[in-house]
């Protein structure tokens, strides 16, 4: 059996805090293949005398990588290096059997060992120069100088100009969407969207009270003539669009939509909140509409969909005269953006990281579309070669419930269309498809083949099964 005596990191190497830095380079030799599956890692006691660090330090490294399924142990074995290419992949909704399922209902981003990597890193690095009021202080409510000037700088590579004071630092796109319905619209106000729209607007105005109508829509998204004609026969405060990979239908607004949308938004005296949370991923993507109206326009974007998920902080952009508003819902809805969260993104921000992982996710989905296109060859759907997810109307048969009933017997978790959809709008008979959480490229192919399988042959006596 191979063992780690036949690699060491070098002590000298190791920065504070230590157990933290020593994990990072066990990681990256595990990740660089000095460290192949089953390499036979020294007890806590042998490794800490080599590296002259205490035993305590070595199990905290230790603890941290089994954390990260990079490592294993078992009473009489040891610790143990895990195979990095059977990642554990555990489905929110088939949880109960780990490692044997295809989540492919989680809209979320690909990621690599690299991600973790950069992770571990900027945690690691995190003490170093922070400002002690990020986690001693409850202000500025709006996010910090420092952060909000970062925020300028990635709305600029996201193709806004926008200057940092009219910026709002946000625990992502959710966290911004609640405030901005609030601000723009009361109880019983009518907010308009593609009649297939974001899950969180549908529940959000449900909880809010607002009125939310969908708008008839085709492959290049919102109809303006649609949206006009309901602008004239009916009051509306607020249009929310999902102009680039929209989820879910994944349209690609043109540019001339786009203008369109807004000389509409325009004439009935609409305010719009535009949610950009796949931010620079997409390479043909138009302006965004904010810079279209910026008048009337609420920009949204985060860092979760483009570097990874766990990196909850976003951009919160809008007009001069909707600051005191929508600070104030940002208080009701969270008190202010996470300041550590916010530190992160800042730094990757000003080092070049998260542009790099935005290009990395870029490549990574192209590859996934092309897997997806083959295995679902001669079949309708709609995709984007940057689009986390594509949306697949059933055929030959099959009804969005037993359709999901029947992938959950091989054990593949889709998303079914009703948490799309806008009240009174029929149902498409569709589903979603992440191409992102199935991390592991032989695995998503497999779950891929699966799918179109199904769609090759009509659906067998499968009761419908919610979940």
């Amino acid at each position: 059996m191979y063992c780690m005596t036949n690699w060491l990191p070098d002590p000298s190497a190791l920065a504070s805090p230590l157990h933290s830095s020593l994990a990072l380079a066990i990681a990256k030799a595990i990740s660089e293949g000095k460290l192949p599956k089953g390499t036979q890692l020294p007890t806590h006691r042998k490794l800490a005398e080599e590296l002259g660090l205490s035993v305590h330090t070595v199990s905290k490294a230790y603890e941290s990588l089994r954390r990260q399924r990079l490592i294993d142990g078992q009473v009489g074995r040891g610790s143990y290096v895990l195979d990095l290419n059977t990642p554990d992949d555990q489905p929110f909704q088939l949880s109960s059997e780990r490692g044997r399922n295809f989540d492919l209902s989680i809209s979320r981003p690909a990621f690599s060992q690299r991600h973790a990597e950069l992770f571990q890193q900027v945690l690691a690095d995190l003490p170093q120069g922070l400002d002690p009021s990020y986690y001693l202080a409850c202000r500025p409510n709006v996010g910090h100088d420092a952060h909000r000037a970062a925020g300028e700088t990635w709305l600029r590579i996201c193709g806004l100009d926008v200057p940092s004071e009219r910026i709002i630092m946000t625990n992502g796109v959710s966290h911004g969407m609640s405030a901005a319905l609030s601000a723009l619209a009361r109880p019983g106000d009518t907010v308009v969207s593609s009649r297939i729209t974001h899950h969180l607007l549908v529940s959000g105005c449900s909880y809010l009270g607002l009125n939310l109508v969908g708008i008839d829509f085709d492959q290049d998204g919102m109809l303006p003539d649609a949206l006009d004609r309901h602008c004239s026969e009916n009051n509306a405060k607020v249009l929310f669009l999902l102009p680039s990979l929209a989820n879910t239908t994944v349209e690609m607004i043109p540019e001339e939509r786009r203008q369109a949308l807004v000389q509409v938004a325009r004439k009935h005296n609409l305010y719009i909140i535009e949610n950009d949370a796949f931010g620079p991923v997409a390479e043909d993507r138009p302006v965004p509409v904010a810079a279209l109206a910026p008048e009337r326009t609420i920009y949204l974007t985060t860092f979760t969909k483009c570097t990874v998920s766990g990196l909850r902080a976003g951009y919160m952009a809008a007009p001069e005269h909707l600051l005191p508003a929508l600070t104030g819902r940002i208080v009701v809805f969270g008190w202010m953006a996470t300041p550590l969260m916010c530190e992160i993104a800042t730094r990757w921000v000003l080092d070049g990281t998260a542009l790099e992982l935005a290009l990395w996710q870029r490549r990574a989905l192209a590859e996934r579309y092309e897997i997806a296109s083959q295995a679902l060859q001669g079949h309708q759907w709609r995709g984007h070669p940057s689009a986390l997810h594509l949306w697949l109307p059933l055929e030959s048969g099959w009804t969005t419930s037993s359709f999901v009933a029947y992938a959950r017997q091989l054990k593949v978790a889709v998303a079914p269309d009703a948490p799309f959809l806008t009240p009174k709008t029929p149902p498409p008979n569709a589903v979603r498809i992440s191409l992102g959480s199935v991390q592991d490229l032989s695995r998503f192919k497999q779950a891929m083949e699966l799918v179109g399988g199904m769609l090759s042959r009509p659906p067998e006596g499968v009761a419908p099964l919610a979940f």
